[in-house]
């Protein structure tokens, strides 16, 4: 069952106080990430057939399932940080510009893809580690990017701990998608690389939305999208965090007034499935958000193929935000009429 809940926080004030508040630098990041094959914007889709369904005015689909040739807006991130740590090093870098140079992460998805490909591009190493329960067919996308793939623990957090001492241990650049405390600078420049996207989908919207649906796992795409549209929109769009049922970090941690976790089972929004909160998005969204939402696996699994009839196949995990916007049980609680101008991002190609 969806379940709502509005933001006391917003505009209060920081709800991590040693984390800073997500980027909007958003002029920052086209120049650097040109230096990147396949850098062509994503397409936005008028999905208005769903619109029609859902009864609303428009529904507008950021769809970033080509992005970069790697399948999810992740791309965005973690190559940005490499570009931008090359650049540091040469106005004009190209493949051996980081050379003997090891970035590592733990991966249960698309974070590690972008890692590998980053690291491919400007000549450095790429060490992902992954959990046992992450599927081979992964592992081997992960090698052809010519990372090294390394399992170690049960779960991702059991693997973001072995990255971690390998980082310490090696002397290798720990490049994680999350944020913790004394862990704040890279993530907030990976963060400032999904600005990207938000640019791209401001300039693509014919209108301003009414509403942005933004699905969370640790929070980092939700977070530098709610940032941007504060920036370019103001208090216009009527701004909704969704997460899964299963792992509500972010509503949670909103309740609480602070981070915390939120154990729970595993669900089909794999990489939405994270029981800890970035800091930087949890700032952020604190800040930014109106509304907090949770959805079920049954509720979003039964969507899928609406979207997929619509021609926007994704994942349990790139469709929450336009599962949210699809059901109508939800619209009276998040304000949601017939007017309504939907902005949702469809995250990821299927698998």
């Amino acid at each position: 069952m969806i379940r709502t809940i509005p933001n006391p926080h917003r505009n209060a004030g920081r709800l991590a106080p040693d984390a800073p508040y997500p980027s909007v630098a958003a002029d920052r990041v086209a120049e650097l990430l040109g230096l990147c094959p396949a850098r062509d914007q994503t397409h936005l889709t008028d999905a208005a057939d769903l619109a029609r369904q859902a009864g609303v005015a428009a529904i507008w689909v950021k769809d970033e399932r080509g992005r970069m040739n790697l399948g999810s807006f992740k791309a965005l991130g973690a190559a940005y940080v490499i570009a931008r740590h090359a650049r540091d090093i040469s106005a004009t870098p190209d493949n051996t510009t980081l050379e003997g140079r090891t970035y590592v992460t733990a991966s249960a998805g698309n974070h590690g893809m972008s890692v590998a490909a980053g690291a491919r591009i400007f000549g450095a190493a790429a060490v992902v580690y992954i959990a046992d329960t992450v599927p081979e067919s992964f592992a081997e996308r992960l090698r052809a990017q010519g990372a090294r793939v390394v399992r170690e623990g049960a779960d991702y957090a059991a693997s973001m701990s072995a990255a971690s001492d390998a980082a310490r241990d090696q002397g290798w650049t720990l490049l994680s998608d999350s944020s913790w405390r004394g862990y704040t600078d890279l993530p907030l420049t990976l963060m400032e690389g999904y600005l990207q996207m938000a640019a791209e989908a401001a300039d693509q919207c014919p209108d301003t939305p009414t509403h942005i649906m933004l699905q969370a796992g640790v929070g980092g795409l939700a977070g530098a999208v709610a940032a941007y549209a504060r920036h370019v929109w103001g208090n216009a769009p009527v701004i909704t965090v969704v997460e899964p049922d299963a792992a509500p970090a972010l509503q949670a941690s909103i309740t609480a007034g602070r981070a915390v976790t939120a154990p729970g089972p595993d669900s089909i929004m794999g990489r939405l499935d994270c029981k800890e909160p970035s800091l930087i998005a949890l700032n952020g969204l604190a800040r930014d958000a109106d509304h907090f939402a949770t959805l079920s696996d049954a509720e979003v699994a039964a969507m899928l193929p609406v979207m997929a009839d619509a021609g926007l196949a994704t994942t349990a995990s790139g469709g929450a935000g336009l599962a949210l916007a699809l059901d109508r049980a939800a619209h009276t609680a998040l304000g949601i009429g017939p007017d309504a101008r939907i902005l949702t991002i469809l995250s990821e190609a299927p698998e």
